[in-house]
């Protein structure tokens, strides 16, 4: 059986032409493009709260960096490099290389060197700390929508939490939606490019990691303002007369707090409406305008319906503690 370091040097240790000193010291070395700032971020993935015991390793390996990038992405940074610190149960080499495979397809996809990380024994949890750049003064943040503000949402957000329910089998989706939403779940795609493009177009900014809802509220408290989302504007999710009452409401609730899509949710003045069209055309992803912010209690998210009277939901997204 391999030790740690060889574990590390055969399925880990990879060029890193963008860092001055990669994997193999104490620290790695890194140096930001001339009169960039830095991004970082760091998320943990942890078996049986992040995602299931038998998930593909190749796909746990891509989802992983995946959700850090996202986060990035929220930013309008442009990804760079990343570490990984992982336990793990046993030395098991061939899910260590399908993992592997996973997460550097990843990192190939979105330009990032993995440039260091720690492993060691104990049960199945991974840490991804991920850094990008971006200019001074032109990151996206939380805090900057203002009322009046239009709020948008990139791609079909609620797939992952179908995707979840139908592995769980809590829900039986139509052809093709049980790939289309399992592959949501455990291929996410950071929304990197969007990112950059809502560069001085968007306000505010985040990524759906935690529910449509939640996450939309999170923008409302660091902004100081309180959202409106209408029901008829957003994005189509699977239905149909083989859908009952309770699968019809799951549905909706996987989609305003089901969490794990990694899609963006940004605001932007009313005047950047016809702009956003033509990043939504240029990138071929949808973005859908669902609602607006508002005066009111920081934070407060109401749904309305098509008559413009407000729905309550039990659940507004996920929360570790709650």
């Amino acid at each position: 059986m391999a030790g740690e370091f060889a574990l590390i040097d055969k399925y880990f240790a990879r060029a890193t032409p963008a860092a001055i000193l990669g994997p193999g010291d104490d620290c790695a070395l890194l140096q930001p493009s001339p009169g960039m700032q830095l991004a970082v971020t760091t998320d943990m993935l942890v078996a049986g709260t992040h995602f299931l015991a038998n998930t593909d390793p190749r796909r746990l390996g891509w989802k992983a960096l995946a959700v850090n990038i996202s986060d990035l992405a929220a930013m309008g940074a442009t990804p760079r490099w990343a570490l990984l610190a992982g336990s793990l149960p046993a030395a098991d080499e061939p899910w260590i290389a399908a993992f592997s495979e996973g997460f550097f397809a990843c990192a190939a996809e979105y330009g990032v060197d993995i440039v260091g990380g720690d492993t060691t024994r104990g049960p199945l949890s991974l840490c991804v700390t991920a850094l990008g750049e971006c200019a001074p003064g032109q990151a996206l943040r939380r805090d900057g929508a203002r009322a009046g503000d239009l709020v948008w949402v990139s791609g079909r957000p609620g797939l992952a939490g179908l995707g979840l329910a139908q592995l769980q089998g809590r829900i039986e989706l139509p052809a093709p939606w049980p790939r289309l939403c399992i592959e949501a779940l455990e291929k996410p795609r950071p929304r990197v490019a969007l990112g950059l493009a809502l560069l001085g177009i968007a306000s505010a900014a985040i990524d759906v990691s935690d529910g449509l809802l939640a996450d939309l509220g999170h923008i409302g408290e660091r902004s100081g303002l309180a959202a409106s989302v209408q029901l008829v504007q957003l994005p189509h999710l699977p239905k149909g007369e083989t859908y009952d009452a309770d699968l019809r409401r799951l549905a909706l609730e996987c989609q305003l707090a089901g969490g794990d899509d990694y899609e963006l949710c940004f605001t932007t003045a009313p005047a950047q409406a016809n702009a956003v069209s033509a990043i939504a055309a240029r990138l071929d992803l949808p973005l859908w305008c669902i609602g607006s912010m508002r005066d009111g209690h920081a934070g407060e998210v109401t749904v309305l319906d098509p008559d413009g009277n407000p729905i309550e939901f039990s659940r507004r997204g996920y929360d570790h503690f709650g």
